[in-house]
This record gives structure tokens, C-alpha cells and sequence, in this order.
């Protein structure tokens, strides 16, 4: 009798360790927009010539007005880069398999990547050093200085939407939602832009410009106990 007993609380206590627990995992999602404060604005210098030096001389030479106009407006070094420097060869079209093609010339060029941290300025800028020598746009884009807290608020707003997940679907199933057993990041996603309808800014080349808001998102995994 005592053998049973004894056999009959070992296959208890094998069925409680074995037992799964009782959890419900919810993915949350946090999305914060902002109104960019930055713009990455990239230039490019070129111009082609009979001879390599002769290119590459003139672009030096309007590429150093370029920064010295950008040094005078208050740009920091820090926010200029020069991105890419190439010279090229030129030939002559090949009209048939007996007339090989020749270098007529070369084309040298240099782009400069500016962070503009003051938009206001935007128009002025791109103006002047356009003036300078500038006869190329690599493209403009806007973004935010210190997304940092951005990124935060949005981790912030996803673990409060899985946590209103949790206590939705506790409350569904008739169940009482306990503590949190683990948080894990699934990822914050790269700035997005939104399109809005704002046209404050515009540059020489008659194309307005809207800087709109970007979007930074998160999501996190929680996974909760739920209560016995």
C-alpha cells in the first residue's frame, strides 16, 4: 500500500514538472513621427577637357569655392564631405569595326556631401554655391539630428500596445494576465519618409520642396504569465 502511494506521488509530481506553463505571447508595434531638423544635401563639380590635368585642375579649383562659400555661410567642417572624386576618359563613337575608338578627352568630377542643420537655409545655399561652380545634384534628403530619442519613444509605444494586446486577449479568453516573463526587440525599422502636403521651400531650380515627417518604428515580443 505504501509502495503505491509512493508510485502514484512520483507520477504526480512528474505531470506538474512536465506540465506546460500557461503564457500568452503578443508582438507589440510603436510608431512616432517627427518633422525632420536636417537636410543631406550632395553636390557634384565637373567638367571635361582635352586633356586630364587641364579637368581635373578646374574641378579642384571650383570645388575649393564650393567649400570656402560653405566655410563663409557657418557650415562646421564637420558637416562637409567630399564623397567621391573620378576622372573618366571620353571617346569617340565607333561608326565600324575598322575605325577604333579614340580618347577625345576626360571628365573629372567631384562630389560634396553637405548636412544642412538649419532648412531655412536650404535655398540660399544651394543658390550660392551653384554660383560657385556646383553644375551637378546628387539628391536631397531630409532627416533628424538626434533620432536617438525618437527611436526610444517608439520602443515606449510598442511594449505599451502588446501589453494592451495581452490584457485584450486575457480578458477574451477568461483568463487573469500575470508578469511579464521576457521582452525581447524585434527591430526598429529606418526612418521612413511621410509625404505631407508642405511646399515652404524651394530651390534656384524651381522645384519645391517639402520636407514632410518621418517615421520611426518598433517592435518588441512580450511574452506574459497567466495567472493560476
Amino acid at each position: 500500500m505504501r509502495l503505491m502511494v509512493l508510485v502514484f506521488w512520483v507520477l504526480g509530481l512528474a505531470g506538474a514538472v512536465n506540465a506546460e506553463p500557461r503564457m500568452i505571447t503578443v508582438t507589440g508595434e510603436g510608431i512616432v513621427a517627427a518633422v525632420p531638423d536636417m537636410a543631406v544635401l550632395t553636390l557634384e563639380v565637373s567638367e571635361e577637357a582635352e586633356e586630364a590635368a587641364v579637368a581635373l585642375d578646374t574641378v579642384a579649383a571650383r570645388a575649393r569655392a564650393v567649400f570656402a562659400r560653405l566655410e563663409e555661410m557657418k557650415i562646421a567642417a564637420r558637416d562637409m564631405q567630399t564623397s567621391t572624386v573620378s576622372l573618366n576618359p571620353l571617346w569617340t563613337r565607333q561608326y565600324n569595326a575598322d575605325t577604333p575608338p579614340k580618347i577625345r578627352g576626360y571628365r573629372a568630377a567631384t562630389r560634396v556631401t553637405i548636412r544642412l542643420r538649419d532648412l531655412a537655409l536650404l535655398r540660399e545655399i544651394f543658390g550660392a554655391v551653384v554660383a560657385d561652380g556646383a553644375n551637378g545634384f546628387g539628391g536631397l534628403q531630409f532627416t533628424v539630428q538626434d533620432p536617438a530619442p525618437l527611436r526610444n519613444e517608439a520602443r515606449k509605444a510598442a511594449v505599451v500596445d502588446a501589453k494592451a494586446k495581452a490584457a485584450l486577449y486575457a480578458e477574451a479568453a477568461g483568463v487573469e494576465l500575470g508578469p511579464v516573463l521576457s521582452l525581447s526587440e524585434a527591430g526598429t525599422g529606418a526612418p521612413q519618409p511621410m509625404l505631407m502636403a508642405r511646399a515652404e521651400m524651394a530651390s534656384d531650380m524651381g522645384m519645391p520642396v517639402a520636407a514632410g515627417e518621418m517615421e520611426f518604428s518598433a517592435s518588441v515580443t512580450m511574452v506574459f504569465a497567466i495567472e493560476d
